[in-house]
This record gives C-alpha cells, sequence and structure tokens, in this order.
C-alpha cells in the first residue's frame, strides 16, 4: 500500500489503493509510455499566458512532475502538486525539486481545515478525474471551483469515453477509469459552476503497444 495511503480524508472513504498499486509500480514507465503530450503542454501554455505573474498553480493528478508542473514552475509560478501515488509524488519531487508534492485523494481536497492547502490562481486537472466513478467526478469538480480564487482559471482534460469504474489493462497493470462523450462532459463542467472559454481535442496514440489509442479532450475554463 502507498505510504500514507492510510490518512485519507474520511473513515470508510472509497478505497482507491489499487489504482494508488497500480502507479506505484508504474512509475518511470508513465512517462516512457506516452512521451508526447503536445495537448497537454499546449494546455498548460494556455494557462501560463492568462496567469498572474508568480501565482500559485495546482497540478491536480501531477504524476512525475512531467511535463506540467516542470512547466509551470520553469515559467515562474508556484507549484504545488497532488496524487494519489506515492511513487508518482516522489518522483516529482526530483524532477521539480522547487515544488511542493502532496500524496492525496483529489476527491477530497480543500482549501481550509486540517488537510487544506489553500486556494489557487490557476489549476492544471489532466487526464486524473477519469480516475474517479462518474458519480464523485461533479463533487470533485466542485471543489476544484471552490480552491480557485474568484475568476480563477482551471484546465481539464479527459480521455473522450463513455464509461463509468470500468476496469482497463493499462502499461502492464489494471487500473479503473471513467469518461465521457464531449457533450456530457461540457455539462457536467458547466454545473460545477465553471464557464468553458475554450477547448481542443486530439487524437493520441501511446508509444505502448498495450494501451489503446485514445481522444483526448481538454477543456480551458474560468470560476463563475
Amino acid at each position: 500500500m502507498s505510504e500514507g495511503y492510510e490518512d485519507r480524508p474520511e473513515e470508510g472513504g472509497p478505497d482507491r489503493r489499487g489504482q494508488a498499486e497500480a502507479f506505484d509500480a508504474l512509475g518511470e514507465r508513465y512517462d516512457e509510455a506516452f512521451p508526447h503530450k503536445e495537448g497537454q503542454l499546449a494546455s498548460g501554455e494556455w494557462l501560463i499566458k492568462r496567469l498572474p505573474p508568480h501565482s500559485r498553480v495546482l497540478d491536480v493528478g501531477c504524476g512525475t512532475g512531467l511535463p506540467t508542473a516542470r512547466q509551470l514552475a520553469d515559467a515562474g509560478h508556484r507549484v504545488t502538486g497532488v496524487d494519489l501515488s506515492a511513487r508518482m509524488v516522489e518522483l516529482a519531487r526530483q524532477n521539480v525539486p522547487e515544488g511542493e508534492f502532496l500524496q492525496r485523494d483529489i476527491a477530497f481536497l480543500e482549501a481550509e481545515g486540517p488537510q487544506g492547502i489553500g486556494q489557487f490562481e490557476g489549476i492544471a486537472c489532466f487526464f486524473s478525474l477519469l480516475m474517479l466513478p462518474r458519480r464523485e467526478i461533479p463533487e470533485t469538480l466542485g471543489r476544484l471551483r471552490e480552491m480557485l480564487v474568484p475568476r480563477g482559471l482551471i484546465s481539464l482534460s479527459m480521455v473522450e469515453a463513455d464509461l463509468d469504474d470500468t476496469v482497463i489493462p493499462f502499461i502492464g497493470e489494471t487500473i479503473r477509469v471513467s469518461g465521457y462523450l464531449r457533450d456530457e462532459l461540457r455539462q457536467v463542467v458547466r454545473d460545477a459552476g465553471l464557464e468553458i472559454a475554450g477547448e481542443d481535442s486530439y487524437a493520441y496514440a501511446p508509444a505502448s503497444a498495450t494501451t489503446a489509442p485514445e481522444h483526448q479532450l481538454f477543456l480551458y475554463c474560468r470560476r463563475v
């Protein structure tokens, strides 16, 4: 079990040990399987161009810290990253030593309270919501909205798929994933109190032959 995962925010909460252990086992192999991240880099650049200098930015599901936390830190922003996997947090600390990285379940993030991490001018949330069952995604988006300052920005991405907590093979491990078709994703995001300022989509073929091609959706949003 990932170090510190037993400290999830509420007793009897969802057991995501399998998800954490899968990404602990993946480690550096994740970046090897997904070496080209044009959509993610472009989405990070959208944030960078619109944020005030030296903004606090939260990287939700930061993985190894590459490329997003590194990209944001290089642009002069103050980065906090969170991830369920202890190994991913360890790698992110190595790759972006000037950032702050915490092992957290993204469904229970909050600005205030004993586990609070404050508010942010910007949030990057790339392919992390898909690790939650659909029933948890709207509330998680609402929590992220509350962690933004007024009119704060969030750039998020999902894989377009009609799935809910579905078991799939993933780079030699097994994970559970959810997804939406694009019209439904737009509605879920708007219902969470986020204005969609723009969007992009990319067809993506991972380097790993064991991982299926996917269609990636990127939404550029603002707190309203």
